[in-house]
């Protein structure tokens, strides 16, 4: 499946649609569009992690990892977890992971 050519006549509900689906896949761009958040959503495809162990492995403050939490949790990106004390977050579904694997590809396989 290829993208679609768009012209003057694709039906008004269907570029509505289109148009939706634009601003979702812009903010979903935007949210992994930080070094911060890219590298926690490299950690989380790897398996649901803690908040101390995404601290430890990026060797970043408990506020700047749980700030880009909140990020990713807002665009609905990660899910949170709770077991007594300890928030533990994973992946919420398979496109950060697809886009995980090809930004890994493109940007890091040859490491």
């Amino acid at each position: 499946m290829g993208i679609p050519v768009l012209n003057n006549n694709i039906p008004d509900d269907e570029l509505d649609k289109i148009m939706d689906n634009a601003v979702l896949a812009a903010n979903f761009l935007k949210a992994i569009g930080h070094e911060g958040r890219l590298l926690i959503l490299c950690h989380l495809a790897t398996g649901e992690k803690s908040v101390t162990e995404l601290e430890s492995l990026l060797s970043t403050r408990q506020s700047a990892v749980s700030q880009q939490l909140s990020r990713l949790r807002l665009e609905g990106l990660v899910t949170p977890r709770r077991d007594g004390k300890v928030i533990y977050y994973r992946l919420t579904d398979e496109r950060s992971r697809r886009i995980i694997d090809i930004v890994y590809d493109l940007f890091c396989s040859e490491i």
